[in-house]
């Protein structure tokens, strides 16, 4: 059928929103018809894409509009256009079919599919005997969106996408362009606005800031070699096993000589061996995906799949993990579906509406950070972000995701004001469809990915965070989340309080180290030093404890070595292993010079042995969730500001804690110690190579009687472990 002058108006000036019932190939009487629009052409023949003459089309438009009769069935075709003494193909896009199919509509449409990274974004593949890009983008309310990039000079009429309105994607296969090409979405919203420029929110690659295009690209890489690593964490329970975290911004840890970012692969040459030779199990990334905002961290993202463009290309990234994995180091990332900016080419009214945020501000508006909150209770967004969990997974191989702020997600009145928020249908606070989203997220990685670990920031006592997400019984609302584990936001919070105090006044506040050990095993919980710790006028570590320099240094080796021998996981930010005196900035790399004073030496000598001291005895570990394996020996000393604890595990040599945290020396101090026969001092935080005054038992003690007679350091934390 002839299409109406209208019609073709708006086709050729890119403002008709069903292209593909106008362009493209179509049966004829005779073959086919032909209709396109090549820019430049005076004239164009046709060829199937295996170089046999199909015949010519007529310019019949001089905005470069052709139609024609061509032989044979319709079919994929690329053109020959001339125009003067110049020649080029164009192959036609309008005359490829979809590459989506019935079944990825239904998966989308339920909220069910988990390869979505798979379907939408832009994919480099080989589509009826060509090779190109599909690209899909989620947009349901547009009246038509277009796909413009230096591949077609960013024209807003080259490549209007089709329009699956089932399910509310759009679609276009682009023949003959490969990776590294600039993208963006041109979307006309219902009302016939037209959005800002958007980034495909499943972009593998961006522009790096402050330009933010999308780039196409590969995702990760094919050549892994890491099957070992992945196998062993298949077979393990993490609970038992020694897991120490180095919590690392990638773009300050390190820089070049001129103050710039490493890429992946320095990166990996500097960070893998020293993270190695420091004895930790894991790294841990603030979050890397795109980011516009340096001083944000990553935490305000506009790339949830896009490794930043800040450390290059996004196979870089792959190859950090590869050789980390090889090296025997588990890589995890910082992830953040908590908030998203409101940066314009971001998510923010996606397509003209709140799509992925909520329309009221009193559900979708987080007044801490000036971001928007995702409507988990969409199930096509809720489905983005699983997805994107299992993206990382699957594409990157990373070991785990600690997820950020879940209690602003939990609480529809986290930071809120009465009047600023919005009760569930219960007339409560819980926002249960976050919890719903969250634990359809831990229930994909742990079904899907064996050894796989997810962490909570979780600041409140929200019940059962790391206790597995079934369903409830009886149609109660589950609470129970599917976490592996959760920040002890607690221990961190009361410890360091403590340290802070002179040693004089330790004594009135004794439960600051005794009350966590009251809820320690309520969950699976990781002990977090983190950088939230060390910015933003609170200083490092170091300047945290209290008295003279060297009574800092004291208190600092002796608090980490209280904490290395304190039920749960370890995790502890950059800088703080060797003492970093200033608060750290993102903006410059650590004060990697201090490693050249003994003191700050002795410090990261101290963390060094702490680590080999915990992976090599289960004791310290292997019981890290479970009650049974601790045993308060002195819990009520708090005159002398004395602690010590039993850990244990069934096989294993049991190892005592005791922590002296005045800068009195305590000689013959009586320890109970419940078995009889010599206990050897396997670590001693006030050790001449540690930087302190080398006092203790000259490796050993003798319990007798169910106690022993010990010498208690200044300032020191010493690990008594039983030789028999």
């Amino acid at each position: 059928m002839k299409p109406t002058k209208s019609a073709l108006e708006s086709l050729l000036l890119g403002s008709h929103a069903d292209p593909f019932s106008l362009l493209g190939l179509y049966s004829g009487p005779t073959g086919s018809f032909a209709r396109a629009i090549l820019p430049g052409a005076d004239t164009v023949e046709a060829f199937s894409l295996d170089g046999k003459a199909l015949g010519t089309l007529d310019k019949v438009d001089d905005r470069c509009l052709f139609e024609g009769e061509l032989a044979g069935k319709p079919q994929p075709v690329r053109y020959r256009c001339s125009a003067g003494e110049h020649d080029w193909l164009v192959t036609d896009p309008y005359s490829f079919g979809p590459v989506l199919g019935p079944l990825d509509d239904l998966l989308i449409a339920e909220g069910t599919h988990q390869r979505l990274f798979d379907k939408l974004g832009a994919h480099i593949i080989d589509h009826q005997g060509a090779s190109g890009v599909h690209f899909a983008v989620w947009a349901p309310n547009a009246r038509l969106v277009s796909v413009v990039g230096d591949f077609n000079d960013w024209d807003r009429a080259r490549h209007v996408m089709r329009h699956r309105k089932d399910i509310g994607v759009w679609e276009i296969f682009i023949p003959d362009i490969g990776d590294y090409r600039a993208y963006k979405y041109r979307i006309v919203g219902a009302d016939g606005a037209v959005q800002p420029l958007k980034a495909d929110p499943f972009a593998f690659m961006a522009e790096i800031r402050p330009k933010s295009a999308s780039m196409t690209a590969h995702p990760a890489k094919l050549d892994w070699g890491d099957e070992a690593h992945r196998a062993h964490w298949a077979t393990v329970d993490p609970r038992k096993v020694p897991i120490s975290i180095y919590e690392v911004h990638a773009g300050s840890w390190q820089r070049d000589q001129w103050n710039w970012f490493l890429n992946w692969d320095e990166l990996a040459d500097r960070l893998i061996p020293y993270v190695v030779d420091m004895g930790f199990t894991h790294i841990e990334f603030l979050p890397i995906s795109e980011h516009p905002y340096d001083p944000s961290w990553g935490y305000q993202t506009t790339g949830l799949f896009a490794p930043t463009a800040r450390f290059g290309e996004p196979a870089g990234f792959a190859r950090f993990v590869d050789g980390a994995h090889r090296a025997g180091i588990g890589v995890l990332l910082d992830w953040v579906p908590a908030h998203f900016p409101t940066d314009e080419h971001g998510l923010v009214r996606f397509d003209g509406t709140a799509l992925y945020e909520h329309e009221d501000p009193r559900l979708g508006y987080h007044p801490d950070w000036n971001t928007l909150i995702y409507n988990f209770g969409r199930r096509e967004v809720s489905s983005f972000l699983v997805n994107n969990a299992l993206f990382w997974a699957e594409h990157y191989h990373v070991d785990g995701l600690r997820v950020d702020a879940v209690a602003s997600m939990l609480y529809r009145d986290y930071s809120r004001k009465a009047g600023e928020w919005i009760p569930n249908q219960q007339g409560g606070r819980e926002n249960w469809e976050a919890v719903d989203f969250l634990r359809a997220t831990n229930r994909a990685l742990y079904g899907t990915h064996p050894g796989f670990m997810t962490f909570a920031e979780e600041s409140t006592a929200w019940p059962g965070v790391t206790q597995p997400a079934y369903d409830a019984e009886g149609g109660e609302r589950p609470t129970a989340l599917g976490f592996g584990f959760k920040w002890n936001m607690g221990f961190m919070h009361d410890t360091l309080q403590y340290m802070s105090r002179d040693p004089v006044h330790r004594r009135y506040h004794h439960h600051d180290i005794t009350f966590g050990l009251m809820y320690a095993f309520s969950e699976n919980f990781v002990l977090p030093l983190s950088h939230d710790e060390v910015v933003h006028g609170k200083g490092s570590l170091l300047t945290k404890m209290s008295g003279d320099d060297w009574q800092k240094f004291a208190n600092l080796r002796a608090y980490y070595a209280l904490m290395w021998g304190y039920p749960g996981k370890k995790l502890l930010f950059m800088g703080q292993e060797f003492a970093q005196r200033r608060e750290w900035s993102e903006e410059r790399a650590l004060d990697w010079d201090l490693c050249d004073a003994p003191a700050h030496e002795g410090i990261r000598n101290l963390v060094k042995d702490l680590n080999r001291l915990y992976r090599q005895k289960p004791a310290l570990h292997a019981g890290d969730c479970d009650a049974g394996c601790f045993e308060w020996l002195i819990v009520d000393d708090a005159q002398n500001s004395v602690f010590a604890w039993l850990r244990k595990a069934r096989g294993a040599k049991p190892v005592a804690v005791i922590c002296n945290m005045t800068p009195a020396l305590r000689s013959g101090y009586r320890v109970p110690l419940p078995h009889e026969g010599k206990w050897n001092e396997i670590l001693n935080s006030d050790s001449a190579h540690y930087g302190g005054s080398g006092k203790g038992n000259l490796g050993q003690v003798k319990s007798e009687g169910g106690a022993a007679t010990v010498t208690l350091p200044p300032l020191g934390t010493i690990m008594l472990e039983y030789a028999g």
